[in-house]
């Protein structure tokens, strides 16, 4: 039997839906793909190109080189990259061919190599990563992580970038279908706080090292918002991990007037003056927040053609 023969049952992620995920699946297959991730265990990328609208940390003057990975273990309904998040809809490719993009990154200038929703393809991202690269590696989390598949990447992430979505039960149930989502991403975020420790910018103002929290705010959610701060500051000290309060919130995927109408607008200047005050008032002194032009579609990558944009590189 082949290696992309072999199916293997999968607990990675918290879902823990232990499906028979394939190693690859042929063109055409993949949405016979089982398992919440809906992805085989190769992992599969959708674009990679210099990224300029990370934290002024991560994206610097160059941009981050940045590889959006096909599917998602949390499936939110109001996901900006619904188009790749609900599927294996991408190029697949093997270890020696990431290593290669990410090459192509660093030569065209990117200061970081940065793995967005990489979860559900961590043994596969690990194993390119057993060489180290000459610029730190993000690992740009949905924070719905487990802490034992973390592990296997201790030594080769330098940043971690997860969400803290939500603190509520229900909200994360209701939008995520994930009840648990706090409790799991916490312990995460522990863990990877463990692995990078206290964070490092150098004298030009990039981020080598540390954890940035990030926290995108939900339309008539604000006492979602205001714990998560609560939370944090009480949790961290200052001068241990940085915190990101976005704005960016747009209406994608699911959200409609006839699905989660509630979600069906953009965040007021009036909510989001009261979570950025909260945040000022909290203590946290190290971290961002966003102006509201933040929130336009441009920011958005355009996953259908790629290849139209200068800043992308090929992924084959």
């Amino acid at each position: 039997m082949s290696r992309h023969d072999t199916v293997l049952t999968c607990s990675d992620c918290p879902r823990r839906c232990n499906a028979a995920r394939p190693f690859s699946v042929g063109e055409g297959d993949v949405s016979s793909i089982p398992g919440v991730c809906r992805c085989p265990r190769q992992a599969v990328v959708s674009r990679a190109s210099l990224h300029f609208w990370e934290e002024p940390v991560i994206s610097g003057k160059n941009g981050s080189g940045t590889l959006f990975f096909s599917g998602c273990n949390l499936h939110c309904v109001y996901c900006q990259n619904h188009d790749i998040s609900t599927s294996a809809r991408g190029t697949a490719v093997d270890t020696g061919q990431l290593r290669r993009i990410y090459r192509r990154l660093i030569d065209r200038g990117a200061h970081n190599i940065n793995l967005v929703t990489a979860g559900h393809y961590v043994p596969e991202v690990a194993k390119s990563l057993e060489e180290p690269l000459p610029v730190p590696v993000v690992y740009n989390s949905n924070g719905y992580e487990l802490p034992e598949t973390l592990r296997l990447l201790k030594g080769k992430i330098d940043i971690y970038l997860p969400d803290l979505k939500y603190i509520n039960a229900e909200i994360a149930a209701r939008y995520s279908r994930a009840p648990d989502y706090f409790e799991v991403a916490a312990a995460a975020i522990d863990e990877m706080y463990r692995q990078v420790g206290d964070f490092v910018i150098d004298d030009s103002g990039m981020m080598k090292k540390g954890v940035i929290i990030r926290h995108l705010i939900l339309p008539g959610q604000l006492e979602n918002t205001l714990r998560i701060i609560e939370f944090v500051s009480q949790k961290y000290r200052p001068g241990q991990v940085m915190f990101s309060l976005m704005r960016q919130y747009l209406p994608c995927g699911k959200v409609s007037d006839d699905n989660y109408p509630e979600l069906n607008r953009r965040i007021s200047d009036f909510e989001y003056e009261i979570a950025e005050n909260a945040l000022f008032a909290s203590g946290m002194e190290d971290g961002f927040v966003q102006d509201p032009e933040s929130a336009v579609k441009e920011f958005i990558p355009d996953f259908a053609a790629p290849e139209n944009d200068p800043d992308s590189v090929p992924l084959d």
